[in-house]
């Protein structure tokens, strides 16, 4: 920058006025001085999340991925589903027999499958080589081992029972499923009111208390493990059964000292080490408590307090969320079932395996509360949705994201809460619409402006295949249907799961991120190293 102006050779007297382009030279080095101060203030306070209303957006995010070597790699079953005990009640031959339930089952496998929840302290097992003759007719047993063959069988015996063909007719036969299933939710009901159970149950240990008027300290608790252990081992099909647990609540401080004084004892002799998550109260819960970034985070926090106990006594023990739910008190409806709460599964599965946790159980696959994939009226919920393109898109391979213009880089004890977040994975190897060496991203936006992100290095000039979920119909997050890239995602009539269809976007083009939306994106033929082989 030239100044024209000419400074004479001896300093001024301090009487003396200064030349008059002496001014325009001070107003500048002040300015200049004034924004040096503001730019080195502004890394002492946090950038604002949000541009005001009617401003143009100008950030260009540019996201690369490491494609050499894997940062983790969590199990093939990482998503997997639990059923609660309180749909055997009476009902579980009924549940099995459902055609368009084990259609819904099956696009989201494979998969663990955990039975468990409160009522699980009062079942009682029966070992008999013949169930179906104490029962009175087929077992859970003959039910799994002869799957379709039972479906049909049950079809039939309902034919000959009504007196015509009700099984060819699906509307009739989902209706019967109907009925059975709001008499189940009334014995439940009144059993929840009144407080008194038919053979109820409990999985956590340190609620014994509450819920027993006894304590089980985690000492004693590992000794029952290892007593239960030593009890399956010469039993022939039990010989090599895992054993999982304690299966403790959220890391708390009582809590923690549960889980070290069982690690101390058996830690060695399970599998996994197991807990369950919450994230709010069902009772007090807002829509828009799901987009809050402070809860998102909160898991990251407990992962990191049970991975300290596990490491200090088995380092290297995997480790299993055992049972995830959003709301407590069994949900909230119309919201913890809504396209809302999406925001905290999505998110939850990317913080999970990127952490290194190896499975998480969702709570509850069907019929419990308002926390279920399935609705009782048999109908996929957002969540299920989301599980399903989970399923179909994601590889158990966690690849490290690399991001520029997002956010500044984080001090030691600052938490960056962030309302853009970005997950990656090597795409599933069973998708044979894709090659292997192909990146699925899975992007959540929280913020009420849309995002602009650039693929960078070894995802540049890629193609990529397009899967954007938003709520479906009026009620906007509160929706329990959604769409897929503008179509609204049911099954078929036929009772079969729907085509996914992607959008292709156009190699190089940037992807442009809808506010308060979420999605998958599959970056086409990168021929990621990390990739290409199991």
């Amino acid at each position: 920058m030239r100044v024209l102006c000419a400074f004479p050779e001896a300093m001024p007297s301090s009487n003396s006025r200064p030349p008059a382009c002496l001014a325009p030279v001070a107003l500048f080095l002040a300015l200049l001085l004034h924004l040096s101060l503001s730019s080195q203030a502004g890394d002492r306070r946090p950038l604002p999340v949000d541009r005001a209303p009617g401003l143009k957006e100008k950030t260009l995010i540019l996201l690369d991925v490491s494609t050499k070597n894997p940062v983790r790699t969590v199990n093939e079953n990482f998503l997997s589903l639990q059923l609660d005990p309180s749909i055997i009640h009476d009902g579980w031959l009924d549940f099995l027999s459902s055609k368009r339930l084990v259609t819904l089952a099956r696009g989201l496998s494979p998969a663990f499958l955990r039975f468990g929840g409160k009522r699980t302290d009062f079942l009682q097992f029966q070992n008999l080589r013949n169930p179906a003759k104490s029962r009175g007719g087929p077992g859970p047993d003959y039910y799994l081992k002869n799957y379709e063959d039972d479906i049909v069988r049950s079809d039939v015996a309902l034919d000959k029972q009504k007196g015509c063909k009700i099984a060819q007719h699906p509307d009739v036969m989902l209706e019967l499923q109907r009925e059975k299933a709001a008499q189940m939710h009334l014995v439940l009901l009144k059993e929840q009111f009144s407080n008194t159970y038919s053979n109820l149950i409990l999985t956590e240990p340190n609620n014994y208390r509450t819920m027993h008027g006894r304590a089980v300290n985690g000492s004693q608790l590992g000794k029952d493990y290892i007593q239960l252990k030593s009890l399956l081992q010469p039993i022939r099909i039990y010989s090599r059964a895992s054993l999982y647990g304690p299966n403790i609540g959220r890391p708390r401080k009582n809590v923690i000292a549960l889980l070290d004084g069982f690690m101390k004892v058996a830690g060695s002799t399970v599998d996994a080490v197991t807990w369950q998550h919450c994230y709010i109260d069902g009772r007090v819960v807002k829509v828009m408590d799901f987009l809050k970034t402070r809860l998102l985070d909160t898991l990251s926090d407990q992962i990191r307090k049970i991975q300290k106990v596990v490491n200090t006594y088995t380092p290297g023990k995997k480790i299993w969320l055992e049972g995830v739910v959003t709301t407590s008190a069994g949900g909230t409806n119309n919201l913890s079932d809504s396209y809302a709460a999406g925001f905290l599964w999505l998110n939850t599965l990317g913080m999970l395996a990127n952490q290194g946790i190896d499975v998480v159980i969702r709570h509850s696959f069907f019929d419990h509360g308002y926390n279920h994939l399935v609705d009782q009226n048999f109908n996929p919920l957002p969540d299920y949705w989301l599980s399903l393109l989970y399923k179909r898109l994601i590889g158990p391979k966690v690849l490290a994201v690399h991001v520029a213009g997002l956010q500044r880089k984080p001090r030691p004890g600052r938490v960056i809460r962030d309302k853009l977040r970005i997950y990656a994975h090597c795409t599933n190897h069973h998708n044979h619409n894709y090659v292997r060496g192909s990146i699925t991203l899975f992007i959540i936006n929280l913020h009420r402006s849309r995002k602009k992100i650039k693929l960078a290095g070894t995802l540049r000039d890629k193609l990529v295949h397009q899967y954007l979920l938003q709520p479906y119909g009026q009620e906007g997050l509160k929706s329990k249907s959604v769409q897929l890239n503008g179509q609204p995602l049911t099954m078929v009539d036929d009772g079969t799961l729907p085509d996914l269809k992607p959008r292709p976007l156009r190699a190089g083009r940037t992807l442009v991120i809808p506010p308060v939306t979420m999605g998958f994106y599959v970056v086409k033929n990168v021929n990621a190293l990390a990739c290409r082989y199991r």
